[in-house]
């Protein structure tokens, strides 16, 4: 049976199954008990039917509790097979998830999810990027596989998921990500057929939230972006058209801008490194922009800790494009 106690013991299974250190974790453990009885306390003051302290008492201790969270995240086991690692009924394991899940929620706080004016201007640790130093953000889109839902002769649920991108149904999200690779704002969940790279981008109106001089980092899935923000300075590749293909120096510029934007799929491979994000979705689509979130959470405390690497080495833009 895993307990936090035993498994602090063996550093490289506790590394292995989290996702974290046990010094992580412990870091992480103060900020979750805190959350974890702010929330505790605002349920209360709503109202409730029973009196605190009311009901049977929690079957695994508040460390245990995160451990068990943790792990669902990152291994993505069944239900069943988590409760039975953790010597829990399924239906305990499950709500035990819920739980977690939802207080570590109220730790996200992702900077560009808040205007402007309401965050700290990019610092010269965060500036990495020599040849794009307005760059603020670097936005791209994360599609996740889901099971095929149900379907009646009245109601085709499974149309609007399937993406003919994946040739599977999928649940998207928008993923911003600034410089340095820490995450930056995320989107809800959305069905991945019915909703374009670019349709997601406006829908979310994520550019607004630029502040003056900040630029945007995109690929070719946003074409036309450009249009709508006439006056925000916005990095996309060259994209060919029918009887106009690409110019060497285009191509030039595509690649060196390419070196750049990986900073955002080097940040999607942390998210996928949880395999709640990597594996076929098995629970509600409704449920998984929570569990992305919190994933967010924690590979942001991650790069803060160890820091992605330093993107791009040419000296500036306009040497490449000449």
């Amino acid at each position: 049976m895993i307990r936090y106690e035993t498994l602090r013991r063996h550093p490289a299974a506790f590394r292995s199954l989290t996702g974290h250190s046990k010094d992580d974790f412990d870091a992480l453990f103060s900020q979750f008990h805190s959350a974890h009885r702010r929330r505790r306390h605002d349920a209360r003051a709503i109202g409730r039917t029973r009196a605190g302290g009311a009901g049977r008492p929690a079957v695994c201790a508040l460390e245990d509790q995160l451990l068990l969270t943790l792990v669902w995240l990152r291994v993505y086991p069944t239900f069943a097979l988590l409760g039975f690692f953790f010597g829990l009924h399924e239906s305990n394991a499950w709500r035990t998830v819920q739980q977690g899940l939802t207080t570590l929620e109220t730790l996200a706080d992702f900077a560009f999810e808040r205007p402007a004016k309401e965050r700290k201007a990019l610092g010269s640790a965060q500036a990495v990027m020599d040849a794009f130093p307005d760059v603020a953000l670097v936005i791209d889109a994360k599609e996740q596989r889901i099971r095929r839902p149900k379907s009646d002769k009245d109601n085709d649920r499974q149309k609007p998921f399937y993406s003919g991108k994946k040739k599977a149904h999928t649940l998207k999200n928008q993923i911003a990500v600034e410089p340095d690779g820490t995450i930056g704002a995320l989107s809800a969940s959305v069905p991945g057929g019915a909703n374009h790279d670019l349709t997601l981008l406006r829908a979310s109106r994520l550019l607004d939230n630029l502040g003056e001089g900040e630029a945007g980092m995109l690929d070719k899935g946003y074409d036309g972006i450009t249009k709508d923000y006439p006056d925000t300075p916005l990095y996309l590749p060259h994209k060919a058209r029918r009887n106009h293909p690409l110019t060497a120096e285009q191509r030039a510029y595509n690649r060196h801008l390419a070196s750049y934007r990986i900073v955002v799929e080097h940040t999607n491979a942390q998210l996928n490194q949880f395999q709640s994000l990597s594996q076929v979705w098995r629970s509600r689509p409704a449920r998984h922009g929570r569990a992305i979130r919190v994933v967010g959470v924690l590979v942001n405390r991650r790069i803060a800790q160890r820091p992605l690497k330093r993107y791009g080495s040419l000296q500036n833009l306009a040497a490449v494009a000449a």
